[in-house]
C-alpha cells in the first residue's frame, strides 16, 4: 500500500459516496440511515439471498430512533460493483469476516478510499492491513476501526431495520494514528458522533462488546435454548451474578491495556459516555440503559456473540496478556466455554499475537507500529 495523503475530495458540493459492506443487522441500519441523511449508498453482501428483498424494495425501511425509507443505489453480491465508485467503505460484518473482505476487495481498491471497520473488535485494523500488505495492494487507502457500532439495531423484516439506540460518542482510530483526524473529518458530516481515539490499541481495548456479548450469552445458554431467546438480553439476561463475571473480565481487559500503556475505559464509564446510562455499579447502569430496552437475546447459540466475539475479541486480549505477563483467568474461562459449546478450538482459530503480526514485540515496538506505521 502507498501512503495515504488526503481525505477523499468529491466534486464541489457533492457528498461522499458510501459502500456498506454487509447486509445484516448493522449493515442494513447503516445503509438506510446514510441514505436518509442524503448520501448515495451501495450495499454489498456475500450471499445474494440475504439481500434479495432489499433489492426488490430498492432500499431499507427504517424504524425506531429514525423513521423513513432509505433508498439504495446498488445492491449486489459482487464486491467490485459495490466499491468501485465509493469514497468510504463502511465494513459492517462480524469481525471474523474482515480477513475475507480484505482478500476479495484488495485488487479493486482505489486511491483515496477510506475503509472503516464498524467495529474492528480487537485488532481488526491490524489484521486488515496485514492482508492488504500480503496482497501487495498499491492503492493509497487508509484503514480505520470504530471502537463500537454506532447503532443498537436489529433486522425486523426482509428489508426492514429497527434502530433501538444511537450512541452519543464513538471513538475511531486509523492505522497509523496520524491518519485519524482525516478519517474523522471525512465522516463527521454523516456521523458527528465519531471522535478521534489515540490509536487502534485504544479502540481495540475499548471494545466493550468483548465484555457484554460472550459471557452473558454463554451464561444464559440454557435459557436461550429453552426459550429460543425470548427474553430481554441485557435487562433480563444480565443479573447481578452475571454482572459480577463480566465486571471481572472488564478488570482483566483494562489490565492488559494498561500493560500496553493504554488507559482503557471501564464498561461502567462507557455506558455513561455512549448512552448516558448511570448507576452505582455495572449491573445498575445496564438496567438503567433505555437504549437496551426491547433487545432480545440471540435465538440460538450459533451466534456472533460467541463465534465472533470469542475469537476476535477475547482471544487477542488473552493472547496479548500472556505475552505481557498479565493474568486473564475469567476471560480464558469464557473462551474455553465458548470453544466447548461450538466444538471449535477458538484458541487455535482466533486473533492471537502471531496473526496480529506482533508476536515477540516489545511494548515500544507495538506502540511504534500503531502510532507511526511500519518503517
Amino acid at each position: 500500500m502507498g501512503s495515504f495523503t488526503d481525505s477523499p475530495k468529491p466534486e464541489s458540493g457533492k457528498k461522499l459516496k458510501y459502500a456498506v459492506i454487509g447486509g445484516g443487522h448493522g449493515g442494513l441500519a447503516m445503509a438506510g440511515a446514510l441514505s436518509m441523511k442524503g448520501y448515495s449508498v451501495n450495499v454489498y453482501n456475500k450471499t445474494a439471498e440475504r439481500i434479495k428483498f432489499v433489492k426488490l424494495m430498492g432500499g431499507v425501511q427504517i424504524s425506531g430512533m429514525m423513521e423513513g425509507f432509505g433508498r439504495i443505489d446498488r445492491i449486489t453480491n459482487k464486491i467490485q460493483e459495490a466499491i468501485e465508485d465509493a469514497d468510504v467503505l463502511m465494513v459492517v460484518i462480524p469481525a471474523t469476516g474482515h480477513r475475507y473482505i480484505a482478500e476479495v476487495a484488495a485488487k479493486h481498491l482505489k486511491d483515496g478510499q477510506i475503509i472503516v471497520l464498524n467495529p474492528g473488535r480487537t485488532g481488526g485494523a491490524m489484521e486488515f492491513r496485514a492482508v492488504l500488505k500480503k496482497a501487495k495492494v498499491k492503492a493509497d487507502v487508509v484503514i480505520a476501526e470504530a471502537q463500537t457500532f454506532i447503532f443498537a439495531s436489529r433486522t425486523v423484516g426482509p428489508a426492514q431495520s429497527r434502530i433501538f439506540g444511537i450512541k452519543n460518542v464513538v471513538p475511531v482510530a486509523a492505522l497509523p494514528a496520524g491518519q485519524t483526524e482525516r478519517v474523522v473529518s471525512a465522516l463527521k458530516e454523516a456521523f458527528p458522533q465519531f471522535v478521534p481515539a489515540d490509536n487502534v490499541l485504544q479502540t481495540s481495548f475499548d471494545n466493550i462488546g468483548a465484555i457484554f456479548h460472550p459471557a452473558p450469552t454463554i451464561l444464559n445458554s440454557a435459557r436461550i435454548e429453552s426459550t429460543a431467546g425470548d427474553f430481554e438480553y441485557y435487562h433480563e439476561g444480565i443479573t447481578p451474578s452475571v454482572a459480577k463475571v463480566i465486571e471481572q473480565m472488564d478488570y482483566e481487559r483494562m489490565a492488559v491495556a494498561e500493560a500496553l500503556g493504554i488507559e482503557a475505559i471501564s464498561a461502567h464509564a462507557w455506558l455513561d459516555s455512549a448512552y448516558g446510562a448511570t448507576g452505582g455499579n455495572l449491573y445498575e447502569s445496564i438496567q438503567n440503559n433505555v437504549g437496551y430496552k426491547g433487545i432480545k437475546a440471540p435465538g440460538n447459540l450459533q451466534h456472533r456473540y460467541i463465534f465472533e466475539d470469542v475469537p476476535a475479541s477475547l482471544v487477542p486480549i488473552a493472547s496479548i496478556g500472556d505475552m505481557l505477563g498479565v493474568q486473564t483467568g475469567m476471560i480464558k474461562a469464557i473462551i474455553t466455554l465458548g470453544s466447548g459449546i461450538h466444538g471449535v478450538d477458538y484458541w487455535a482459530t482466533g486473533r492471537n499475537v502471531k496473526r496480529l503480526g506482533i508476536a515477540g514485540m516489545s511494548v515500544k515496538e507495538i506502540l511504534d507500529l500503531v502510532n507511526h506505521g511500519e518503517k
